[in-house]
């Protein structure tokens, strides 16, 4: 990882890309880092070193002309993969830094709480462990640091600049439709998901979820260890709940570690919790010690987190629910009618798959954003839909309508760049909406 008097330019200067070209700097190489938003579109570029060379506003230069391309996740593999000599994402600039074992983990939902739940649980283990990637920490931040293991949350545009990127372990939660703007198709966006084992060999672990049909046929290389895991039904291989009982079973050996109930935010979501298990499981982990960290658990921000009680009614962030599946698992996770707010920008696919998971659930479903009008089509007549607008007027709505014992569930099944930042914005202004109604109930 010596770059010294090499050219490298870092496209793009977002987290992940600021992160690379100061990684690459320190290594000695002569980087231009180059953003087609204007200066004051971005953070903290103040911080990066005064060696490297940053450009806004103009579109970037020919690739041909430096030794590495670095693009950061959110410049499609269209716009460099054909001209750049050699072009290495963050992700394989860490692998190839890092001296110690990976788990990485990717899918459609629940990227982070698994990555989370790893962290926690191998902490819990025994080993010095950290989590980082897409959920929010770079992941070459990971490199220096005194780790016995990384987790890396990695997403399909991430995976579109790996090249020799071989995690110890790999994890492919699920496919639901997503990112189809960028992919194409479901299969485009599979196969992207689908480089996480492709240089894997043997020695390693492929994870995956039984349950998906979309993962029943895909190939494997040689001599990879593969496991899955199933909610409710065992395999020869992998791990399953039996009550709760997580039971894991590989080479033969089979062992039940109790779970007991999760809490509120991971509440529901077994699959993920199996997951997380089976990857301690293929390092040869204590499995048993690990689940003593369930107890503290505590995912990240914008999760199905619980951010008031008023009235009697209990409001939940969900923000990061940008997609249908993630939304049809917040809808599914507790009894209680809800009072759904939905809607943003729409990344294609099928929305009136909403429709199942939301009848007999949803008392009315408030629409905001680009996507409103797609929403009411895809559910109405099952569901009774009403256009509000923004966000702070759907908060306003769901204290009108909610009665004692309802659910104002933030699940929008969509992309928030349409009136946002980020869903991280989103999720706040949605608790400030709620803290706005009023009320010495509401807590953080």
């Amino acid at each position: 990882m010596d770059f010294t008097g090499q050219d490298v330019l870092v496209m793009g200067l977002g987290l992940s890309g600021r992160s690379a070209a100061r990684f690459c700097a320190e290594r000695g190489a002569r980087v231009v880092a180059v953003d087609e938003r204007p200066r004051d579109a971005i953070a903290d570029v103040e911080t990066l070193p005064s060696e490297i060379e940053c450009r806004f506003g103009e579109t970037f230069p020919e690739l041909e002309a430096y030794d590495l391309v670095v693009p950061s996740p959110g410049i499609p593999a269209s716009r460099w993969e054909s001209s750049a000599r050699r072009a290495w994402g963050d992700i394989e600039l860490c692998f190839r830094a890092l001296p110690i074992p990976i788990i990485a983990v990717t899918g459609t939902n629940g990227k982070s709480t698994v990555v989370r739940l790893i962290e926690a649980m191998a902490r819990s283990a025994g080993l010095r462990a950290r989590a980082a990637g897409n959920l929010g920490v770079p992941a070459l931040d990971l490199v220096g640091q005194p780790l016995d293991l990384a987790i890396l949350e990695v997403s399909s545009f991430q995976l579109e600049s790996v090249d020799a990127f071989r995690p110890r372990v790999a994890i492919l939660l699920n496919i639901t439709p997503d990112h189809l703007d960028r992919h194409g198709d479901l299969d485009g966006y599979l196969a992207a998901k689908a480089k996480i084992f492709a240089r894997q060999g043997a020695g390693d672990a492929a994870i995956l979820n039984g349950d998906d049909p979309h993962l029943h046929g895909l190939g494997l290389p040689d001599d990879v260890e593969r496991l899955e895991f199933r909610r409710h039904h065992p395999v020869a291989a992998g791990a399953w709940m039996d009550g709760r009982n997580a039971i894991v079973r590989r080479a033969g050996a089979q062992h039940a570690t109790h779970v007991g109930e999760l809490p509120l935010q991971i509440k529901g979501q077994d699959e993920n919790l199996l997951a997380a298990l089976l990857a301690l499981a293929a390092l040869d982990l204590d499995v048993d010690a690990a689940t003593r960290a369930l107890a503290s658990f505590e995912a990240l921000p914008h999760r199905f987190e619980r951010v008031a009680e008023i009235e009697g009614v209990a409001y939940i962030d969900d923000s990061k629910a940008t997609n249908p599946g993630a939304a049809i698992r917040a809808l599914e996770v507790e009894a209680s009618p809800i009072v759904w707010i939905a809607g943003g920008r729409h990344k294609g696919g099928d929305l009136e798959v909403l429709r199942t998971a939301a009848t007999g659930r949803v008392r009315r479903a408030l629409l905001i954003g680009e996507a409103a009008a797609d929403f009411e089509r895809a559910l109405s007549p099952s569901i009774e839909c009403e256009r509000v607008g923004d966000l702070a007027k759907a908060v306003e709505r769901a204290k009108q309508i909610a009665e004692p014992g309802d659910i104002v569930l933030l699940a929008p099944a969509c992309a928030s760049f349409d009136q946002f930042r980020s869903f991280e914005d989103r999720g706040r202004q949605f608790s400030a909406a709620v803290a706005a109604l009023g009320t010495s109930e509401a807590r953080r």
